[in-house]
């Protein structure tokens, strides 16, 4: 798989990540991003071979140009040499040698540099490609790291809310369980009435006779 996959999976992930109800805050599975960062582990190397291959295919064409370039100076020169007879020879010899001479240089100055420009702009899009993959790495994980930094906090935020609902609880079990020992403690006796009022209670109990 590569970089660019792999960063589009943890985008991916964040974006369809569960949020926490009342925070705004996201829960990522951290098997998966440690899973993703170790593809990206495992493919960056790659990448980076990639464009090392790539520079050295500059340099071969830097070198095949200077190889081809020697070549038609020597070859010029001898041509040059084998015209050497007499002074009307020797002459448009020289003549003819200066004009090879002065065309190959231009064709090796323009091969060079040809393959110069080719180099440089391998080299811009290798370093051009490497920054993108980097910028995109460093964004993404940054991201992740705000969204696993965002749930923990949430986590913590719940966790004092169940501890304050905890106490609360724990505070009304005590006010119940303190009704229910006054419940349950004897009432006191009432008060032994006098004789008098005892036989008071009495007659007025004896219904009258006829």
């Amino acid at each position: 798989m590569g970089v660019r996959e792999t960063l589009n999976k943890i985008e991916n992930m964040v974006a369809t990540a569960k949020t926490f109800p009342f925070t705004g805050h996201i829960l990522i599975n951290d098997n998966d991003l440690v899973h993703y960062v170790e593809e990206l582990r495992n493919d960056l190397p790659k990448e980076l071979d990639k464009a090392e291959v790539i520079m050295k295919e500059r340099d071969q064409i830097i070198e095949d140009a200077r190889r081809e370039a020697e070549h038609i100076r020597t070859d010029a020169e001898r041509q040059a040499a084998a015209m050497v007879e007499n002074s009307e020879i020797v002459l448009k010899s020289k003549q003819r040698g200066k004009e090879i001479l002065q065309e190959t240089q231009q064709k090796e100055t323009a091969m060079v540099q040809a393959a110069e420009a080719q180099a440089r702009e391998l080299q811009n899009n290798v370093d051009a490609y490497a920054n993108q993959v980097f910028e995109q790495l460093i964004a993404h994980v940054s991201r992740t790291f705000d969204g696993v930094q965002q749930a923990q906090n949430g986590v913590q935020q719940a966790a004092v809310g169940v501890q304050q609902v905890t106490q609360g609880l724990q505070q009304a079990l005590q006010v119940l369980q303190t009704a229910k020992a006054g419940l349950n403690q004897p009432q006191p006796p009432l008060p032994a009435q006098s004789a008098p009022a005892q036989a008071q209670t009495a007659a007025e109990e004896k219904p009258a006779e006829e």
